[in-house]
């Protein structure tokens, strides 16, 4: 790279990229950032001063933007308080936070865990990418964890690999990154999860950039695999969660103002650990519109992606 520099983490994906301030980016250092993201699936950019107008056009880079509803409070959902966190004048940005100012919640997603998940897996043609900038931080707690998606299907038995190898499987679009109902899926809460709302996907996808392999597990309540006996269903899904969440696929960000995370929900998926309540948490979220997902084009690339081969 002749514009970045490039810090891989120890573990088996992420990196911190040097750059300077992201502000004045130019087309060549945006086009090696992404490369190093492909190669990567996480990268890092520290010490970063956004206004919502900068960040933008720094996320306006990567893509075309997924617009979306404010993310849920969980006291919002329970009625307690207001839900706040609409961005009028910049509908691009949604904004992460535990926040309550004058019985409105700032942002949504509240204070607790989120579990392993890649975001909006149930819409018909999920995100590429999303993008976190920190405002304000907790002193601890709050760290985001990432797994490879191309480790934890490249380390699968060879006899689960190819029993999974053509299955769909069915996201679940009822229940939210917090864990509750969304509201306007409230009437289908208690329906079977096999003909609950959700978009069908390959368990396997093939990365559209990269051409690799790897899994696309989108979250673990209500899912289903399609075409099997339900208890089959949540035997074998219980079986390559296992897997796929195990320590050694994973890599921790604790988090700093000013810090710039993007990743690929292609093929990481991510879960939020949680944090003092008191402690104030205030970050603002891009995600860039993606694909339908598909599996196995003609061109495969052989062998392991080089960031799986370290897990």
């Amino acid at each position: 790279m002749a514009r970045i520099e490039v810090l891989p983490s120890a573990g088996p994906l992420g990196a911190e990229i040097w750059c300077g301030d992201l502000r004045s980016l130019d087309d060549v250092t945006a086009a090696e950032i992404r490369q190093a993201w492909l190669d990567h699936l996480v990268v890092l950019f520290r010490g970063q001063r956004f206004s919502d107008a900068d960040l933008i056009a720094f996320g306006r880079r990567f893509g075309e933007f997924q617009y979306s509803n404010p993310l849920p409070s969980p006291l919002a959902n329970e009625g307690k308080v207001a839900q706040g966190g609409r961005q009028d004048a910049h509908p691009e940005i949604t904004v992460v936070s535990n926040v309550i100012e004058n019985g409105v919640a700032l942002g949504g997603l509240g204070d607790g865990e989120l579990v392993w998940h890649s975001d909006m897996s149930s819409f018909e043609a999920p995100p590429n990418q999303t993008t976190l900038y920190a405002l304000d931080v907790p002193p601890s707690g709050g760290r985001t964890g990432f797994n490879n998606m191309y480790a934890a299907y490249d380390t699968l038995p060879e006899a689960l690999r190819s029993r999974i190898e053509n299955l769909m499987l069915k996201h679940d679009a009822t229940i939210d990154a917090a864990g509750y109902v969304r509201r306007n899926f409230a009437h289908a809460e208690n329906a079977d999860v096999r003909t609950s709302p959700g978009a069908v996907h390959p368990l396997v996808r093939t990365h559209p950039e990269t051409h690799h392999n790897c899994l696309f597990l989108g979250r673990r309540v209500k899912s289903y695999l399609v075409g099997l006996q339900l208890e089959e269903s949540e035997a074998l899904l219980d079986t390559v969660w296992t897997h796929a969440t195990q320590a050694g696929l994973a890599w921790f960000h604790d988090w700093q103002p000013g810090d710039v995370l993007m990743w690929d929900n292609r093929c990481v998926m991510h879960r939020r650990e949680p944090f003092d309540p008191k402690a104030r948490r205030v970050l603002h979220r891009l995600v860039i519109k993606g694909t339908k997902p598909f599996n196995k084009p003609e061109a495969v690339t052989s062998g392991r992606h080089p960031r799986a081969a370290l897990a």
